[in-house]
């Protein structure tokens, strides 16, 4: 049997003899179904398509893991190191040996985390790349594993995989959305890993949206409320989901500046 991965959002399926009926992730109204249906594809497809990891480091203890060429929505990982273990946050639809040797040459893996379903990727395959490393999904998306494995932990609130690396759970996007602070990141000034929970736009300032392709957005609420789960921890950059989707300073101040930009023209703008 095969577990496989979905086109539109790279995210993998429990193992079947035959592909899936559907993708419940793509089902909902957050994602989409494209014009000429479900697609589905193995990671040995993708491999014999010539899909490839792709690494770059982005700054000390920091390295980005992506496909080349990008998988489903083509975001890419970040690898944090730290003195007491590893941890690989978002994740994406690709795995191969290279890309398990490279993580290996940096220390390996203690644990892995996404910011929501969309990011899910090939979780699995990586944790069981490195000894069923956990996986930390919170309670509150439960439902959108759509691979289950016993190395699957569920949290809520804020937890501390590793000293220094705290998942604090935002909401917004999906209920369960997150962000990762890593507090010796931007070379001490702090950094948070965002995903698609605080995305980074291309003018450098942030938005929140309950939907991004279907562009359906989030009441004022609930962007106070992100706001307010990351406004205890200090912090200076943000690292969206994508390669060049970071915020390299103040970015505190820029989160600040956004919400407030958001919540004037969704309740009306003057």
């Amino acid at each position: 049997m095969d577990a496989y991965i979905c086109r539109t959002c790279g995210v993998q399926q429990a193992e079947s003899e035959d592909p899936p009926s559907h993708c419940a992730i793509c089902d909902d109204e957050r994602q989409y179904v494209p014009p000429g249906g479900q697609r589905w594809v193995t990671l040995t497809g993708l491999r014999g398509e010539g899909h490839r990891i792709e690494l770059r480091g982005l700054e000390p203890g920091l390295t980005g893991i992506g496909a080349d060429p990008p998988v489903g929505i083509g975001q890419r990982a970040l690898l944090v190191q730290t003195p007491a273990g590893n941890f690989l946050w978002d994740c994406f639809g690709f795995i191969d040996n290279e890309g398990i040797a490279a993580v290996n040459d940096r220390g390996g893996l203690h644990g892995i985390a996404m910011s929501h379903p969309h990011f899910y990727g090939v979780n699995v395959e990586w944790s069981r790349a490195f000894g069923n490393a956990p996986i930390y999904i919170p309670k509150a998306d439960r439902e959108w594993v759509m691979r289950p494995d016993p190395a699957v932990k569920h949290w809520q609130g804020t937890v501390e995989p590793l000293p220094g690396v705290r998942l604090i759970q935002s909401g917004g996007h999906f209920e369960g959305s997150a962000v990762l602070h890593w507090a010796a990141g931007a070379e001490g000034r702090g950094a948070l890993f965002t995903g698609d929970t605080i995305t980074v736009g291309p003018d450098r300032l942030v938005s929140f949206m309950r939907s991004y392709p279907n562009l359906i957005p989030l009441p004022a609420s609930q962007i106070r409320r992100i706001v307010s789960t990351v406004e205890p921890y200090t912090f200076d950059r943000i690292y969206g989901g994508w390669w060049d989707r970071i915020v390299s300073r103040n970015a505190k101040t820029a989160i600040q500046k956004s919400a407030d930009r958001y919540i004037r023209w969704i309740e009306g703008g003057n």
